[in-house]
């Protein structure tokens, strides 16, 4: 199994009565692949995972195996705050078919970085998957550490790293750590260039829900090495990068793809859906360049 290039943090679409809308996430699964994507994150932040009960997790993620159908990797969030929970989810994930676990750091309770240490090496000896660390500080009030992820990486089961850093010093010292059979993924759009050419082996990504070809294509070109090709393409997608920036993940997304006609904008409580406006008009206007492959 080889989890590199171009991967989405894919959305969890809710019908009007506020149940799971499997027939629209069949939509986004098969838009995604024929874009290109070459991975799938479902259930993470971006998937609303806190907001689902065991069943919808369950189900969600049952159906995003049986769909891709072995196409491309299916990586399922099973992060929680505490290590027994997470080891839980991460057997359910397991039991259901996914590839590997997408595991944030606990968020909340604010370990240290040996409890980190020994939270992933449980998740990794007992949850039954493939692990791919996550670092999101900014949600999780949590920061794992580059020299935390070298003990790490000499684990089997521990295959790899979401940095959602964007500093580029951090960014130089997570690829410093990429190795045979331990990979380094950009979980910053805006930063994720720089990441690939640096030696990041590519990019779960929030917006690529709404342009999966010009990600996929950025990709090829960032881990090819080629900075001017990846650069043109990348300010391609700043407008579309900047406009996401008006309200909390998912919201923003979720917006755009119901503007593309791919699912309604609803997410659940807390959060709510973005309202008509000039954000709305925008992301509207932005997304016109992507509009023909949705």
């Amino acid at each position: 199994m080889e989890i590199t290039g171009s991967l989405c943090a894919i959305v969890t679409p809710f019908a009007t009565s506020g149940e799971l809308d499997l027939d629209a996430f069949a939509c986004l699964i098969d838009h995604q692949i024929e874009g290109g994507t070459q991975g799938l994150v479902v259930a993470g932040s971006t998937g609303e995972a806190h907001m689902l009960d065991e069943s919808e997790y369950e189900r969600l993620l049952a159906f995003a195996v049986t769909r891709v159908d072995h196409r491309v990797p299916v990586i399922a969030g099973t992060g929680e705050a505490a290590t027994a929970k997470t080891v839980a989810l991460t057997k359910r994930a397991a039991a259901v078919g996914a590839d590997a676990a997408l595991v944030v750091t606990p968020y909340y309770v604010r370990p240290t970085q040996d409890g980190l240490r020994r939270h992933f090496l449980e998740v990794a000896e007992h949850g039954g998957l493939p692990v791919i660390l996550y670092n999101v500080p900014v949600r999780t009030g949590c920061d794992l550490l580059p020299e935390t992820v070298e003990l790490l990486r000499h684990e089997a089961r521990i295959i790899g790293i979401k940095e959602a850093v964007g500093d580029i010093e951090r960014i130089r010292s997570i690829a410093q750590l990429a190795r045979p059979g331990f990979v380094y993924l950009s979980g910053d759009d805006a930063t994720a260039m720089e990441a690939m050419l640096a030696g990041a082996s590519g990019l779960i990504s929030v917006a690529n829900n709404a342009a999966p070809a010009a990600f996929r294509a950025l990709c090829d070109a960032a881990r090819a090495g080629d900075r001017g090709k990846a650069q043109a393409l990348l300010d391609s997608l700043q407008p579309l990068l900047m406009a996401l920036n008006c309200a909390p993940n998912p919201v923003a997304i979720k917006a755009a793809l119901a503007e593309l006609g791919l699912c309604r904008a609803t997410p659940r409580l807390p959060l709510l859906e973005l309202p008509p406006g000039t954000a709305r008009a925008r992301l509207r206007e932005v997304l016109l360049p992507f509009a023909h492959a949705a």
